[in-house]
């Protein structure tokens, strides 16, 4: 839980701090297809447009991030970092022409990843996290959706692009982190199907006899 919490500290002291000193950071942010909103694909998802967008994003953070950094400890670091490149480049690349900030794409990427990830590997505890992930933020899908939400200003396209994020790396990664345990009657399969494909006792003694020709006499 540290990881996600001092996250979370960071994007509340900025925010607070914008509204202590009077000034306003949605420079940072994504704007696609320019020079200045380049940037933005690192910095967008520090910045927020208000106390209710940030205290929206803080939960979901703390809890998928803490799954992820527990579950997946080894490379959690790894799948934050490319889920924030990935979505903030594709907003930018195919973003509509507006400021986009915030760090709802990083919720979407690491829900996508534990929710597909736990499928992909049948790990009955990763499968449980697909189940809670679904319970509680499974109506997070409606979000990519542009007019679901009609009357509000929502990025569905950071929305869009995170779950993609994550759905490709939870594919592309499936052979990492934990796995599923595998029973003794299924090795012995395993073991059987080898036997059968000529693979198995490779213990054997092979005896292998090799004759060096002779030399030509002068």
């Amino acid at each position: 839980m540290i990881v996600p919490s001092l996250f979370i500290l960071l994007l509340w002291i900025i925010k607070l701090s914008e509204i202590l000193f009077h000034f306003d950071l949605y420079f940072l942010g994504i704007k696609p297809l320019s020079a200045e909103g380049l940037p933005g694909i690192i910095t967008s998802p520090l910045i927020h447009g208000d106390m209710k967008h940030l205290f929206a994003n803080s939960i979901p953070l703390f809890v998928l991030g803490s799954v992820l950094f527990y579950f997946y400890r080894s490379f959690s670091v790894r799948i934050v970092a490319l889920v924030w490149i990935m979505t903030g480049l594709w907003v930018w690349v195919g973003g509509r022409e507006s400021w986009h900030i915030g760090a709802s794409g990083l919720v979407y990427g690491i829900a996508s990843f534990l929710f597909l990830s736990g499928i992909l590997k049948g790990d009955t505890r990763l499968l449980a996290i697909t189940l809670l992930v679904t319970f509680l933020y499974g109506s997070m899908v409606w979000g990519i959706f542009p007019d679901f939400f009609p009357e509000r200003n929502i990025s569905w396209e950071s929305h869009l692009w995170g779950l993609a994020a994550g759905a490709i790396l939870a594919v592309f990664y499936r052979k990492q982190g934990p796995q599923r345990k595998k029973y003794e009657w299924e090795m012995e399969e395993e073991e059987r199907e080898q036997e059968s494909l000529g693979m198995g006792n490779r213990d054997e003694e092979i005896n292998i006899s090799y004759h060096p020709p002779e030399k030509e006499k002068n």
